[in-house]
């Protein structure tokens, strides 16, 4: 018997550059010029290697390219809690807006950890990324962190929240105002005992919502009652928590900054057999498209998520690009949806106004109005 011939295997080679100068009978500096868009080159050249390159399928070396332009097209990005539903939406405006400029992401979780959140950014920073969007970790950035930063010259930005001591660009939104015009909403509604669900004090929204909410206190001549005022962490548990210690204590109203909270809130209420609106008006803070599978549906301070991550992602292209300037700080505009939870329809024959005096035009279904700085729709 024969033996068994083997059979070989052929593999494809890769093309490279040195193969698309031969195809398109070039220089590989006219091949390089090409695929960096140089305007160096002649239209009849740049169709030549165009031809070529889609002919042998030539996919350039990209590690090989950043090393050489000391650019690698990607960013990172750094949240605290990509569970949180806030997040997501946060994170796809940056990738939307990154992605149309030609970079890609890579994304962290930081758990809210300090050491975490240094860990992944000597990660990103290793991996050469060209910028980096960060939702701080409680405190402030420490000595180490920024020394990196500082050695290798890569911007960031800031995403809602600041950072104590630290001068550079921010996107955020309004959250003093977004929590003053939840409070006034309530206190129009004719609440006099109004609590409060806050979000964490080490970092600057849970002290800006705070800010807002004893703005609006003061603003509608009611007191605030300590006893009244829980500090959450913007977790469910916590919002349970919170439920469980202030609704003994009979508030009107409650305010709760942010949406996982709010679900903790009402099942502590659920388990004691208290009903919202008709025991307790509520408005949360931040809305979603299953808000409406909520019985009673929430009134809320939607904040506009997506465009945080793009605006974010949009400063840290221009710091990319351009590193110098003064810190570029934008701050979002939120806006009330009125639904059944802060207790409307038990007095809609009452008119309900803004912060500002004028009259909110409420009906049976979801009303929106757009927040300015003063207040007004």
């Amino acid at each position: 018997m024969h033996p068994k011939k083997r059979r070989r295997r052929s593999f494809k080679k890769t093309a490279n550059i040195y193969d698309v100068a031969r195809k398109a009978r070039v220089s590989v500096f006219t091949v390089s010029a090409v695929i960096n868009n140089s305007d160096q080159v002649s239209s009849t050249l740049r169709r030549r290697v165009e031809s070529a390159v889609r002919e042998l399928n030539y996919r350039p070396n990209l590690v090989a390219r950043s090393l050489a332009k000391r650019q690698s097209h990607t960013i990172g990005i750094i949240v605290p809690d990509i569970a949180n539903p806030f997040f997501p939406l946060v994170v796809r405006g940056a990738e939307d807006t990154a992605q149309k400029s030609g970079y890609s992401t890579l994304l962290c979780n930081s758990d809210n950890r300090q050491d975490k959140e240094e860990q992944y950014l000597e990660l990103l920073l290793s991996k050469r990324v060209d910028g980096i969007l960060i939702t701080k970790a409680p405190g402030p950035f420490t000595t180490r962190q920024l020394q990196m930063l500082s050695d290798t010259e890569v911007p960031f930005v800031l995403m809602m929240r600041t950072c104590p001591g630290l001068k550079t660009d921010v996107v955020l939104t309004d959250d003093v105002q977004g929590a003053f015009e939840a409070v006034c909403h309530l206190a129009r509604m004719g609440n006099h005992k109004i609590a409060l669900v806050g979000g964490p004090l080490n970092v600057s929204n849970g002290r800006a919502r705070l800010q807002g909410f004893r703005k609006a206190l003061k603003s509608s001549g009611l007191p605030m009652l300590p006893d009244l005022v829980v500090e959450g962490d913007y977790h469910f548990d916590s919002g349970y928590r919170a439920g469980l210690t202030l609704l003994p204590r009979r508030p009107d109203a409650v305010y709760v900054a942010n949406y996982p909270m709010t679900a903790g809130f009402l099942k502590a209420a659920n388990e004691m057999g208290m009903r919202c609106p008709e025991h307790f008006a509520l408005v949360s803070f931040d809305d979603y498209p299953l808000m409406d599978g909520f019985h009673p549906r929430l009134t809320t301070i939607d904040l506009p998520k997506y465009e945080v991550g793009a605006e974010a992602a949009e400063v840290l292209l221009k710091r990319i690009e351009h590193k110098s300037g003064p810190p570029i700080i934008r701050k979002l505009i939120p806006r009330m949806i009125v639904r059944e939870s802060c207790g409307f329809t038990l007095r809609m024959r009452r008119p309900v106004e803004s912060a500002s005096g004028e009259p909110l035009q409420i009906s049976e279904h979801t009303s929106e109005v757009q927040l300015t700085r003063e207040g007004t729709p």
